[in-house]
């Protein structure tokens, strides 16, 4: 299982993510959508953050959309 966050620069809610997944200690990817636009729409991705949790085959498991610890938590664990 893996994490990639999907982000905009200067996205204080994407920080807020940021610092949470720093805290806990869990690696994850990020990703700038509005360099890869494809990502966000591979994804379905309106807004942002979203963080997402991926099987080995590239899959989405789990999301959580902008800054909410209890949603992060899940897929942190999922993670660890």
């Amino acid at each position: 299982m893996r994490l990639i966050k999907l982000e905009q620069p200067n996205c204080n809610p994407c920080k807020m993510v940021s610092n949470y997944l720093n805290e806990v200690g869990v690696k994850y990817e990020t990703v700038d959508v509005t360099q890869k636009p494809e990502v966000a729409a591979q994804f379905e991705v309106m807004g942002v953050p979203v963080t997402i949790l991926l099987n080995e085959q590239g899959e989405e498991v789990k999301r959580s959309i902008g800054f909410k610890s209890n949603e992060l938590d899940e897929l942190v664990r999922e993670v660890v």
